[in-house]
């Protein structure tokens, strides 16, 4: 195993590995790898080799490291990334190894312990065996569980998926948190995700462009189109929206994936329908352009574990309507900021996407106090602070000293984790 400084030793600069299966899913972490970084951590990436993978490293000025693995379980392949994953840990000697993603997150467990390293923190960003039923619901659960077992910190990004882990028995509840209101970054609702730095002709633009009409009122989805996603439900009931509000449209933000994938009628009804407008798969930068062409967002999810969308989608002023399931009810203030409603229920889905369809003001108020929420309970700098914190406090309890100077204000933010949350979500929880 990998030889660390004795305890009591001080780190000028702590080195830090964030491993995901695939790089795509390294951009939720921009804002905290910025902060770590000016704090002194030396910050690695690992993940799955892609052109991904180098933009992103030069984004961000941190080193790089290829691994070839599969996100579907392939247990020769899976055993040969782990040989090849410990040979990368022993010659970068980690001080914490923080893993994210289920297959990414196994092998960053697994490896880390068996190299020795001090902190080893898996992050659970939501669990496929919520909808998985026999074989494969057992070897997802496995896998789970193992992660956390070999972590020395668990952490959620929601406190319903948080429970789920906790009732499944994938983790005891003293080792899994949940850090300040949830999610992996936060939303930035001041910048990016503002729909004030738009100007008024951005919205008729983006409808020209996919061929709706400047008068609709336009239904928005923003993820794969997938079987998961509820994309059934939404079609269901959007053939009730579409006889009910004549000038209801839809504009689906997405693709169609061969895992998971819906009927091969439904998909054809999505692709034909001349009131739906398929965008398909753009970059990220793109998604708030595209909610100012929109009046109301659904996700009709069966799982997740805290969709980002759901606080996008708020931030730039559009009411939510949602499954009513783990990782869905954090990001929907029922009544407040949107509606919530049974998973697999396309009428009660259809109902409550056509209350804001026919009412305006409703969309406004809802719209506005979404806003203010973001605004207010899931800025990216409190948590950028809160996870430095998270590695001060766990590299001290493993006897290291971090020498930069720790920031009063994030202590000030890791203390609000214990504060009751706010817009009165107890009940949701």
């Amino acid at each position: 195993m990998a030889q660390h400084k004795p305890q009591g030793a001080k780190l000028e600069s702590p080195r830090l590995i964030h491993m995901t299966t695939v790089p795509m899913s390294l951009s939720f972490l921009e804002g905290q790898i910025e902060y770590v970084k000016d704090k002194g951590f030396d910050v690695h990436v690992i993940s799955a080799p892609d052109e991904t993978l180098d933009e992103f490293g030069d984004l961000m000025q941190v080193k790089t490291h290829e691994l070839p693995m599969e996100r579907r379980i392939t247990p020769l392949r899976d055993l040969w990334a782990l040989l090849r994953l410990t040979k990368i840990l022993r010659q970068l000697r980690p001080h914490i190894v923080h893993g994210h993603t289920p297959k990414g997150g196994l092998l960053s467990m697994l490896g880390s312990w068996w190299c020795g390293t001090p902190v080893r923190i898996y992050h659970i960003h939501g669990l496929p065996l919520v909808t998985a039923t026999g074989i494969k619901r057992l070897l997802l659960k496995w896998t789970e569980k193992t992660s956390c077992r070999f972590a020395s910190q668990v952490y959620c990004v929601s406190d319903s998926v948080r429970k789920v882990a906790i009732s499944e028995g994938l983790c005891p509840a003293e080792k899994v948190k949940v850090l300040l209101n949830g999610s992996i970054n936060g939303i930035d609702a001041a910048h990016r995700f503002n729909p004030d730095r738009f100007d008024a002709n951005t919205r008729d633009e983006v409808r020209q462009k996919y061929g709706i009409p400047a008068d609709a009122i336009v239904i928005g989805f923003v993820g794969r189109i997938v079987r998961d996603k509820g994309m059934i439900e939404l079609a269901q009931a959007w053939k009730t929206l579409r006889q009910e509000v004549p000038n209801a449209h839809m504009l689906l933000v997405g693709g169609f994936e061969p895992q998971d994938p819906i009927p091969a009628d439904v998909e054809r009804e999505l692709q034909t329908d001349e009131r739906i407008h398929m965008a398909g798969w753009l970059g990220a930068a793109d998604i708030p352009n595209l909610c100012t062409a929109m009046d109301v967002l659904a996700l009709p999810s069966y799982r997740e574990g805290f969709n980002t969308v759901l606080l996008e989608a708020a931030a730039m002023r559009l009411p939510v309507v949602a499954s009513r399931v783990p990782g869905c009810i954090e990001g929907v203030v029922e009544g407040q900021t949107g509606a919530l409603v049974p998973a697999y229920d396309f009428k009660a889905l259809a109902e409550a996407i056509k209350v804001y369809l026919q009412d305006a003001d409703l969309r406004k108020r809802h719209g506005h106090a979404g806003r203010e929420r973001v605004l207010r309970d899931f800025r990216p700098e409190d948590m950028s602070a809160a996870i430095y914190q998270e590695y001060v406090q766990l590299l001290a309890e493993k006897g290291f000293v971090v020498s930069c100077a720790e920031s009063a204000q994030a202590k000030d933010i890791l203390h609000q984790e214990s504060a009751p949350p706010p817009i009165d979500q107890r009940a949701q929880r």
